[in-house]
């Protein structure tokens, strides 16, 4: 008797633990720029997009549409530049599903400018090490706008909000090297390569004078045989300088967010190990 009643116990702790009918998928967010949204033949071929790349049903999952008010926030900020309703199409998928790594897919045939290696090291510099993200738009974008959602997505599946000036450093990161690629024609790969060694040299001596940051640019570059502008390393430096500066914030939102990012693996509760458990006492029995 005392066995059924344990066995019982834990049959309703288990269900308790399952979601009712799987509804929606939690660690799963899409966001659409809102022209994206707004059309349903552009909505359409986003969706396509992520089903077929991300292997999820798109109607189980969370949707936010980013606005060009809010994209205007970051970017007013940073390069001046304001987009109207009618310009914000690029839209990602962030799947927390898969986050043994930082991993980006760019749909390369509609985004333009903005490659993976440049979001995942503008979404590093926020403190983002886990999931996977996907990033298309129904017409060629320069994907700038993209990183705004690819933010609110974390905090939707995470709860937690990303601090804003870390958002800002983000992305005056990512919009430093879009002007780059853009003015310069450098490779956006060994664009993001340089960004990418230079923070690892600035965080590892912890580095947050500007001459210095110039410097450390400047003998990457001449080293790799870059073809930038002084103007250009200069931006970087201050973009680079500003990420250095919020290191702080970074931190304390990593804090926030690292048990929900970590391994699950390293969890002490296991619902698989629950049910395998159920099914020895049962067979117990």
């Amino acid at each position: 008797m005392r066995k059924i009643t344990v066995l019982v116990l834990a049959l309703i702790l288990a269900g308790m633990l399952i979601p009712a009918g799987f509804s929606t998928d939690s660690n799963v967010v899409i966001t659409y720029g809102e022209t994206t949204y707004s059309n349903s033949d552009y909505k359409s071929f986003v969706d396509n997009f992520f089903v077929n790349q991300a292997n999820v049903d798109i109607s189980n999952v969370g949707v936010k549409t980013i606005s060009a008010d809010q994209v205007n926030q970051i970017s007013g900020g940073i390069t001046g530049k304001y987009y109207n309703s009618n310009q914000i199409l690029s839209s990602a998928l962030v799947d927390l599903n898969d986050n043994a790594d930082l991993k980006v897919s760019v749909d390369k045939s509609k985004i333009t400018t903005i490659t993976g290696d440049m979001y995942i090291s503008a979404l590093k510099s926020a403190g983002i090490t886990k999931g996977h993200v996907y990033v298309t738009s129904p017409v060629q974008a320069t994907g700038e706008s993209a990183l705004a959602g690819i933010m609110n997505s974390y905090e939707e599946v995470t709860d937690v909000e990303i601090p804003d000036s870390v958002k800002e450093a983000a992305n005056d990161e990512i919009y430093t090297e879009a002007e780059i690629v853009e003015n310069s024609g450098v490779d956006a790969n060994e664009l993001a390569d340089l960004v990418d060694q230079v923070k690892d040299e600035v965080s590892a001596e912890n580095v947050t004078d500007h001459d210095t940051i110039v410097n450390i640019i400047n003998n990457y570059v001449e080293n790799n045989n870059i073809n930038i502008t002084n103007v250009d390393i200069e931006n970087l430096a201050d973009s680079i300088e500003q990420v250095q500066n919020v290191q702080g914030d970074v931190n304390y939102y990593k804090d926030q967010v690292g048990d929900i990012l970590g391994n699950s693996s390293s969890s002490e509760f296991s619902l698989d190990g629950l049910l395998n458990w159920i099914k020895s006492f049962v067979n117990g029995i």
